[in-house]
This record gives structure tokens, C-alpha cells and sequence, in this order.
């Protein structure tokens, strides 16, 4: 509590957060000014949690060319709907497109982080993302799964470091399943890059990362060669 009375910045974002009405759903109204908690952030979409409807939401950000996403985990930010939201992807029904890039406001955590992401955990009701293996069809989907799945692994995680290639991976258990991802949080490619060490996991993944990583986010992909994959777009503390 003392670190919100000092830091008139961090004082800011609180008053916004737990100050924002709230709604039983997500506005989608086209050109609506929305405000997001950042799980995990790639160039293809940004998985938030909408804030004035604690819904999760992904985001497709309009990034310039070759320009890498900068949005880091539990950052507050700010965009704009487009006119078109593109809500007729199958595969990612939670998606929607944003006219511009968003506008980072600061961090937020704390006890408030922490129940949303035990709400937003996905459920043991069988495979991840209902099916098993890397990826599935395009035309098998029909809207009726979410594509973002926030997982407490019940065993791991851990990262390692493909040599042949240079790609990360992480390694978790779920309800008996043993999923193996691509990484694209790009903290955790960074961290396991500086060590130099094919794989990290336990107190030595807690430390390298700078957390005790308790969720995994997981996302489906958009259609390559027309099938989704699923990958690993965050590592995440218990908030």
C-alpha cells in the first residue's frame, strides 16, 4: 500500500482500473474506446483481459511492418474498435481488430490480477482446445471454442532450446496430457536465450525469469497452410 501513496503513476492506474464501470459483457461497438490488461502479446493478435467486463479478449493490432509487438504482461492499455471488428473468424471467435495501435497506460497487479486469472483458468474438460496434437483443420471449427485457454499446469512448466533450429518450446502437464508448445512470449525466448542453457525449469526458471511462473496462456494460431496451431503466448505469475 505504501508503494501506491509514493508513486503518483502507479496511484493512476489503480484509480483507473478499480475505478472502471463495470459490464456483464464485452462492448463491441465499432470506434469503442476499450481498456485491457495484457496476458501475452505477439504481432499477430494481444490477449487481454477486457477491464470493464473481466472477459478475455483478443485484440488484432494493426503493428507497422517488421515492427515487433512491445506490450509485456499485466501492462494497462488503451485502443480504439475499428469500423470493421472482423468478428467472423471461426477459429478465434473472441477477436477483434483495433483501428490503431494501442496506447500503454502503465502496470497493474495485485489481489484483483489474481482472481480474475483464477476465474479465466481453462477448465479440465479434455484436451487443450479440444483436440490433441500441434494443430487442426481451419474448416473443422465452428465458433464454438474459445481460442485462449489460460492453464494451470499441474506439472512444469519448463522451456527448452531446439540447437537445430533456435526455437523454444514449453514443456507442461495438464490432467495427465504431456503438451509440448512453441514459445512466443518474448520474454521467455530472451531469458532462456541469455542463460545459454538448453532447457530451465523449477527455481532456476523462477529466478531466470524474475517470477514463479503459475499459468501458461495458450492461443490458436490463424490459418497456415489451413490448419491452426496452438503455441504458448505467455508465461504468467499468479498476478
Amino acid at each position: 500500500m505504501a508503494l501506491f501513496s509514493r508513486d503518483p503513476a502507479t496511484r493512476a492506474i489503480k484509480r483507473l482500473v478499480e475505478g472502471m464501470p463495470q459490464r456483464s459483457t464485452i462492448n463491441l461497438t465499432p470506434g469503442n474506446v476499450v481498456f485491457g490488461l495484457v496476458l501475452g502479446s505477439n504481432n499477430e493478435s494481444t490477449t487481454v483481459v477486457d477491464l470493464e467486463s473481466q472477459a478475455i479478449v483478443r485484440w488484432r493490432i494493426p503493428w507497422p511492418f517488421e515492427y515487433e509487438t512491445d506490450l509485456a504482461v499485466f501492462d494497462v492499455v488503451e485502443g480504439q474498435l475499428a469500423t470493421d471488428l472482423e468478428r467472423n473468424d471461426l477459429a478465434q471467435p473472441e477477436a477483434v481488430t483495433l483501428s490503431d495501435l494501442p496506447r500503454r497506460l502503465g502496470t497493474y497487479r495485485g489481489r484483483r490480477v489474481r482472481k480474475w486469472l483464477e476465474q479465466a483458468a481453462s477448465p479440465p474438460d479434455g484436451p487443450l482446445f479440444g483436440f490433441r496434437g500441434p494443430s487442426a483443420p481451419y474448416w473443422e471449427f465452428r465458433g464454438e471454442r474459445p481460442s485462449v485457454a489460460l492453464v494451470a499446469a499441474d506439472r512444469g512448466p519448463q522451456l527448452l532450446r531446439r540447437i537445430e533450429d533456435g526455437s523454444t518450446w514449453v514443456r507442461f502437464g495438464w490432467f495427465g496430457d504431456d503438451v509440448w508448445l512453441l514459445c512466443e512470449d518474448a520474454h521467455a525466448v530472451r531469458t532462456i536465450e541469455a542463460t545459454r542453457r538448453p532447457s530451465l525449469a523449477g527455481k532456476e526458471l523462477a529466478t531466470a525469469l524474475g517470477f514463479r511462473p503459475t499459468y501458461v496462456l495458450t492461443t490458436l494460431s490463424r490459418p497456415i497452410d489451413g490448419h491452426c496451431y496452438k503455441s504458448c503466448t505467455g508465461l504468467l505469475p499468479r498476478g
